[in-house]
């Protein structure tokens, strides 16, 4: 009773005042703890259980091994399964399920299939504890032999079966069948009785990029948890729909029943870091330190990331060396955010830093560095991270380290280095290889490479709409436009659309977002006369419109139209007329920033006497005194 009400402290008084202790008051003393938060103290009751000579049976075991899971400690685990054989409980189905469900956790497959295979009887949970055992290590395609095995086997599916199963669906990105488990436990009338099934569908579309569908169920759920909203929150944030997501999360601030956890952040953090929006990631700080969370490794991380994907960078330095740096996330997260702002030597030296403390890197490690010496043009100390991250630290590169060295190779203009990497590489290149290739050909003008990787890639990834622009700018920028138009109506032959480019600035808690070419924002007047007389004091000062980057075969002046209206440079306008005069303005681009704003940001900088940082996808451009920190290298 005292440790329901969690007051272990009261519980453990009484426990010990005891003259007497059977095996259930130990087993309800573990349980106690478990319940409570309290797993170390669960395992040292354990050991006192032990000592005093008493003997465990299946409760004892099922409450204590996933306390061990928990502590990551498997060396106890294996000892209590040792205890498990000595003291012939291994057919106590009971207890098989739980040393598979323990295995599974510390991702020792192995371990629990074999368990599996030797058990004599099996129940509902035993399958569930199986397939789950691969789900969650993310070995979805056995895991679903097993589900189908347990159908030969006619076990029939629970609700915990459907968890997993909706999860090895979306994994394995089948459309078809997730629209079948819906119908199934739709039908089973589970869907709107348990949270659990009903919060799992919600991550199953969303995670299938299906965000319709997923807010559909989520409106249809009677009662909404804290994981329900946590859930639609991350999967509009992961399907770049951060709008939708900041919207979700505004919407559960109103229900004053649901209180934010530590989901909550770490779901919407992303959401503020990918519209650059500071003020409101701040606010969001601000209530993670009242509730004690910015210590957490996963919400101190994601606030890294949002001060350095907001511009913040040194702030982000300053949280980083504060938040627990025992695993290599915080890490991967700081060395990117240098990456991306173009300070690739920093990034180096975080790295050794890292190595230095003793944290081990992981793949997600060398993407980040790979990246950051891309960015940087360090081509030599790229080749030696790739050889590093093989020779020493044993990981074997995937399709991200190889796009990076492509890229790598290519934006430092050795394209035939480049191709010649992709010919080699052990695997297949796939579109986003063929991809940064095409890029690097644009930037250095090789339009016979670009085109042959463009043939390449059409092969592998014909539905992006991205590289057909791509194509079409190789063939604009030398003004063949027979072959820019051509690939255009190949496009639209295919129902493909461009993104359209958008610009996205926040003041006063709100962000303005602007689209290229758009002219409906109310003070579109301001902004156009704010950039005509721009555009005039640059003149004078040696700027001259860079007619390749208009895309279209039309007049002069019909280009410095269109060029005027990029989104970026409506969103600099409108900060300019918006903020005190020398004040920093901060611009958000989904897309590359083309050579002529990256010209005329420099000039506006100058002539404004202002700091303008621009990210846009590939990076962060620092304008300054006529200056940008990527040295016209991005």
């Amino acid at each position: 009773m005292y440790s329901r009400f969690g007051l272990v402290g009261a519980a453990r008084e009484l426990f010990d005042e005891m003259p007497i202790r059977d095996s259930g008051s130990w087993n309800a003393m573990i349980s106690g703890y478990c319940q409570n938060g309290n797993p170390a103290e669960a395992l040292d009751v354990a050991g006192e259980m032990r000592l005093e000579g008493v003997a465990v049976d299946p409760v004892t075991v099922a409450s204590i091994l996933p306390v061990c899971a928990q502590l990551s400690d498997i060396l106890s685990g294996k000892l209590i399964h040792l205890l498990v054989i000595k003291c012939g409980l291994e057919c106590e189905l009971f207890v098989s399920n739980a040393l598979i469900n323990m295995y599974a956790k510390f991702g020792c497959l192995g371990q629990a299939q074999k368990l599996f295979d030797q058990m004599v009887t099996r129940d509902t949970v035993s399958w569930n504890s199986i397939i789950a055992a691969y789900e969650q290590n993310h070995d979805v395609v056995t895991a679903r032999l097993f589900f189908d095995k347990m159908q030969k086997a006619a076990a029939r599916p629970d609700i915990l079966t459907l968890v997993s199963l909706a999860s090895i669906v979306a994994q394995l990105n089948d459309h078809r069948n997730s629209r079948s488990i819906h119908g199934f436990i739709t039908r089973a009338g589970w869907l709107f009785e348990d949270n659990v099934i009903g919060n799992a569908v919600i991550d199953m579309y969303a995670k299938l990029g299906v965000t319709d569908s997923a807010r559909k169920v989520f409106e249809r759920l009677p009662i909404k948890d804290v994981i329900s909203w946590n859930t639609l929150i991350t999967g509009y944030a992961q399907n770049g729909l951060a709008s939708e997501a900041v919207e979700v999360y505004h919407m559960m601030e109103e229900c004053k029943e649901i209180i934010p956890n530590q989901g909550t952040w770490v779901s919407i953090l992303p959401a503020y870091s990918h519209l650059g929006a500071l003020q409101q990631g701040m606010k969001i700080h601000g209530r993670v330190i009242k509730n004690s969370l910015y210590l957490d490794v996963f919400v101190g991380t994601c606030l890294v990331d949002m001060y350095g994907k907001c511009g913040k960078l040194d702030d982000a330095m300053s949280l980083f060396y504060e938040v627990p740096r025992k695993d290599s996330i915080p890490w991967n997260t700081i060395i990117s955010c240098h990456g991306v702002h173009g300070h690739g030597e920093k990034a180096l030296e975080l790295f050794r830093e890292m190595i230095a403390e003793g944290v081990t890197p992981d793949h997600v490690t060398f993407v980040s560095l790979l990246s950051a010496c891309s960015h940087s043009g360090l081509v030599s100390d790229g080749q030696q991270c790739f050889h590093m991250m093989q020779e020493i630290y044993g990981i074997k590169p995937d399709v991200k380290h190889y796009g990076c060295m492509v890229d790598l190779y290519g934006r430092a203009g050795y394209l035939d280095k480049a191709y010649e990497f992709i010919k080699n590489m052990p695997i297949q290149p796939d579109a986003s290889m063929w991809g940064a290739l095409i890029s690097a050909c644009r930037i250095h003008g090789n339009m016979e490479l670009g085109q042959y990787a463009s043939d390449q890639l059409f092969e592998v990834d014909s539905e992006n709409v991205g590289y057909y622009v791509l194509l079409s700018n190789i063939y604009a920028t030398v003004g063949k436009w027979e072959g820019a138009n051509k690939v255009r109506s190949l496009a639209r032959g295919r129902g493909l659309r461009k993104t359209p480019g958008w610009s996205s600035i926040e003041m006063n808690n709100m962000v303005d977002v602007f689209y290229t070419g758009n002219k409906t924002h109310p003070k579109y007047e301001e902004i156009h006369r704010e950039l005509r007389d721009l555009t005039e004091k640059m003149k004078t000062l040696g700027y001259v419109p860079d007619f390749s980057f208009v895309l279209q075969d039309v007049e002069d002046d019909e280009k410095e139209q269109i060029l005027m209206g990029h989104s970026e440079r409506l969103a600099i306008a409108f900060g300019i007329i918006s903020t005190p005069p020398k004040s920093t303005i901060r611009i958000f681009k989904n897309l590359r920033v083309c050579g002529d704003c990256h010209t005329t940001t420099k000039f506006i900088a100058r002539i404004t006497e202002r700091e303008i940082i621009v990210r846009d996808s590939n990076r962060f451009h620092h304008f300054k005194n006529g200056i940008c920190s990527c040295g016209d290298y991005w």
